[in-house]
């Protein structure tokens, strides 16, 4: 008759010692996912490029035509062409882990979810202050080179105002397309979704309040592109406050916090 022997306990790996991933860490490594992929670092050198056309041929129409033109104009021409591929750079800071199947390698190095996703925010806001950098030294060299040729010396009207506006401006943008990102965690479902909320909405709200009178008291509200003019150049009152905000909490602020729900419940595959 033989006795039962007892089971080993299964053996465990004891991590409760080792500290956490810190979080400068991974904004590091998030930062550096947006330019060590080929995507990434195309995005980023093409959205350079534009702003740097743009800018070019702007300062050849005008020295052609004789059109008297200050920094901020310059400014503004690679702020539109940034504008457009900020968000999209935005989308790729999220949708990439989901659409390359990466995400559960990052969750599982890092459980705390939240924390690469607040990571991946910052990531995205250093990227965005690059870009106005960028723009802001293009702007510069193009003003300079205007002054030049024209030989009246540069006007550097900018100012204070136009600098934030600046600022705030490509940060929304840049916001905009990382909160349709976390809302649908699909690269072209994203991309698409912005575009159509970028530049066919405005047309949609322009016509219902053409068509419709008592559109036109609501489309103020709905309308986060138009309720966002003002910030170019600071020029916010009345209420263009309220515009602002609660256009702001439909477009932005709202896909943001659902979106960010999701993916800290998303199963992982």
């Amino acid at each position: 008759m033989t006795t039962p022997t007892a089971q080993a306990a299964p053996a465990t790996f004891d991590i409760s010692g080792t500290a956490p991933v810190p979080f400068t860490r991974l904004v590091g490594v998030e930062l550096r996912k947006t330019y060590d992929t080929r995507a990434g670092w195309w995005l980023i050198g093409i959205t350079m490029i534009l702003a740097l056309v743009a800018d070019t041929i702007a300062l050849i129409v005008v020295t052609v035509q004789d059109i008297e033109s200050t920094y901020g104009d310059f400014v503004g021409g690679a702020a539109f062409v940034s504008s457009i591929l900020l968000p999209v750079l935005g989308i790729m800071l999220v949708t990439s882990e989901w659409s390359q199947r990466t995400a559960m390698v990052t969750f599982t190095l890092e459980p705390r979810r939240a924390h690469v996703v607040a990571a991946k925010l910052i990531a995205g806001l250093m990227l965005t202050g690059f870009v106005v950098l960028f723009a802001l030294v293009v702007g510069l060299v193009c003003n300079l080179l205007y002054g030049v040729i024209q030989g009246n010396g540069s006007d550097w009207t900018f100012g204070w105002s136009g600098f934030f506006g600046f600022v705030i401006t490509q940060t929304l943008a840049m916001l905009g397309g990382f909160a349709l990102a976390t809302l649908l965690l699909n690269t072209p479902g994203a991309i698409v979704l912005f575009f159509v909320y970028k530049w066919v909405l405005p047309g949609l709200f322009a016509l219902g309040t053409a068509l419709m009178a008592w559109f036109s008291d609501v489309a103020p509200w709905i309308d986060f592109q138009a309720a966002q003019q003002p910030l170019f150049d600071m020029s916010l009152q009345g209420d263009d406050y309220a515009h602002l905000f609660v256009s702001g909490f439909i477009w932005l602020a709202l896909p943001l916090a659902i979106g960010i729900w999701r993916i800290l419940r998303a199963e992982v595959k």
